[in-house]
Formats: structure tokens, C-alpha cells, sequence
């Protein structure tokens, strides 16, 4: 056979194993695909069918009716649209506290330590994640009594600082991966045509980092929005969006108005990722 009669022979048989190993491929994903499906969107999708049911005043029975009433008391009662603003503010603020202290722990890590270094420094910053959360929550508010170490009471402030501790593994981690894919001959590049420091982090370290940036906000962002336990802990009197939740889960027994409040989270983080995929940021990572 010539070479010209074997080229379509050979074109065949790598189309078939092509084929196949798509096919294996699907077969090996379909399982946990499926599982995904009935996990976590079928939990979804019993969420938002419980928000439209009610309970009852007198017996705390389920009632199977659909209605908005429960969407209805959030859009205007004024403590839950207070509650759902603050939550956002305060996820917010984690973000930026995490921001603030994590690029500059990324950068010395990914390009100022040496190889060996960065092992101890990527080992030493997911130390805090083996620890239990109450552990360290409880000792956040040890330390923030008016008796403890600080001394700054409970609060909004104490649960922001506490929150920010909690997550910014979370936005460490991220953009040391970001920022060590970046090339150093950029930054010499940079510092050749004149660029200063700042110059060189606003033109070529932050742009290219952003799609890191924005995959560490969204872990510390949708964390925060969510958390209740420690605003129970350091929070004083303070309520968030996960301790309405939490009281109408518990206290209230109001499961309904606990699935609608529930939305409230979901239906911000679906705006938030909306927001940042329009940037192309997701695309970059």
C-alpha cells in the first residue's frame, strides 16, 4: 500500500479512537454529572418551591399552596431589605480587607521567595483551613471581649474582622496561582522602557492578575453573604442575611419564609457572577 492509499486508512482509525475516547470520557463524567444534577440543582429547585409555600400560625404545619406572600413581606418590610443591604456591604468589605492583604502576600510568594520558600509559604497559609472553624471564630471572640487582647467589643466591625481571617486563604491562594503564570520577563520588560513600580503594577501586574482577583472575590464574597456563625459568635446584636435564615429555620419553625430569605443570597450571586463575566475575567482563568 502506498502512502497516499495509507493516509485515509490512518485518518479513520484516529477519527474512531478520537470518537472513543470522547465516549469514555462522557461515561466516566456522566456519573458524578448526574449526581451534581439531583444534589445540588435538585436541592435548588426544592428551595425555590418551598419559598411560594406558607405555614400555618396555629399548627406551624406546611401549607402546599403556591404564593408570593413570602417575597412579598421581603420586598417590604423594612428590616429584611436593611438586613440584605448589610450583608452586602459587609461581604463587600471582607473582599476588600482580603484584597488588600492577600496581593501583596500573593506577589512576595509567587516572585520575590525562592522555590523552596513558596512550598513552606502555600503550606503555612492552608495551616488555618485544617483548623476547626468554631475554633477559630470562638477565638476571634475571646480576643475582641472587652476583657481579651483587643478589647473592641461586638459588632459589625468584629464580624468583618472575623470574617476576613476566615476567608483570606481563600483569596491567597487564588492569586498566587494567577500571578506566578505571570511571565517575569514582563516585569523586566516593564522596567527597561522606564516603568516604576506603580506604573508597572497598574499596566501589567493588575490586568493580568484580575481574572485571579475575581475568582478569590467570588469565594470570599458568596462565603461572607452566607455566613451565620459568626455573626452569632462576634456579632452582638447584629443580623445578617444567613441569621434570618438560621431563626426561621430554628426559633420561628417557619421553613417556608426561611427558603425565600434563602433566595435572597442566591439570587446576588447570580447577579455578582453575571456582572464579573461580562468584564471576561471568567474567560481568562
Amino acid at each position: 500500500m502506498s502512502v497516499a492509499q495509507a493516509e485515509p486508512v490512518r485518518r479513520r482509525i484516529a477519527a474512531t479512537l478520537h470518537r472513543r475516547a470522547r465516549l469514555r470520557l462522557a461515561l466516566l463524567l456522566s456519573v458524578p454529572m448526574l449526581w451534581l444534577g439531583l444534589a445540588y440543582l435538585g436541592a435548588l429547585g426544592a428551595l425555590f418551591l418551598s419559598a411560594f409555600w406558607t405555614t400555618d400560625v396555629f399548627t406551624g404545619n406546611v401549607i402546599k399552596q403556591l404564593t408570593a406572600d413570602n417575597f412579598r413581606e421581603l420586598l417590604t418590610v423594612d428590616v429584611y431589605r436593611t438586613v440584605a443591604i448589610r450583608s452586602v456591604l459587609v461581604a463587600v468589605a471582607v473582599t476588600v480587607i482580603d484584597l488588600v492583604v492577600a496581593f501583596p502576600m500573593a506577589f512576595a510568594m509567587a516572585k520575590l521567595a525562592t522555590p523552596r520558600a513558596q512550598r513552606w509559604l502555600v503550606i503555612a497559609v492552608l495551616t488555618p483551613l485544617w483548623a476547626s472553624y468554631l475554633v477559630k471564630a470562638y477565638a476571634w471572640r475571646v480576643m475582641l471581649s472587652s476583657d481579651g487582647i483587643l478589647g473592641w467589643g461586638y459588632g459589625i466591625g468584629a464580624t468583618i474582622l472575623t470574617l476576613s481571617y476566615l476567608w483570606l486563604p481563600y483569596m491567597i491562594l487564588p492569586v498566587y496561582a494567577g500571578l506566578e503564570r505571570l511571565p517575569d520577563s514582563l516585569l523586566d520588560a516593564a522596567g527597561d522602557l522606564g516603568a516604576r513600580g506603580w506604573r508597572t503594577f497598574t499596566t501589567v501586574i493588575w490586568p493580568l492578575a484580575f481574572p485571579a482577583v475575581v475568582a478569590g472575590s467570588v469565594f470570599t464574597f458568596s462565603l461572607s453573604l452566607g455566613d451565620y456563625i459568626a455573626v452569632k459568635i462576634v456579632g452582638g446584636g447584629t443580623q445578617l442575611i444567613g441569621n434570618v435564615v438560621y431563626d426561621n429555620v430554628g426559633a420561628a419553625n417557619n421553613l417556608p419564609f426561611a427558603a425565600a430569605v434563602a433566595t435572597v443570597p442566591v439570587l446576588i450571586m447570580l447577579v455578582y457572577l453575571t456582572a464579573i463575566r461580562r468584564t471576561g475575567a471568567l474567560e481568562n482563568l
